[in-house]
């Protein structure tokens, strides 16, 4: 089902963001399934960290460590 999509995935990172803000704020970290990947400085190595776990076409979650999520505006 669509709204289950990366519904896992985000339930591991809100367990464990109090922690991960302790030991890898902003860094970003990458979760497939239950399994945390890995923590990664910057988004492109994350991406392809992500990409070589989980593999071309499926899903995994690629979050920045941050207290607050960023907003971005688009005019």
């Amino acid at each position: 089902m669509p709204t289950e999509t990366l519904q896992e995935e985000l339930r591991v990172f809100e367990l464990h963001k109090p922690e991960w803000l302790r030991s890898h704020s902003g860094e970003f970290v990458v979760i497939v399934g239950k399994s945390v990947v890995g923590f990664h400085p910057d988004y492109e190595s994350a991406f392809r960290a992500g990409l070589s776990a989980a593999g071309l076409g499926n899903n995994f979650l690629l979050k920045q460590v941050c207290a607050e999520d960023p907003v971005y505006l688009i005019y």
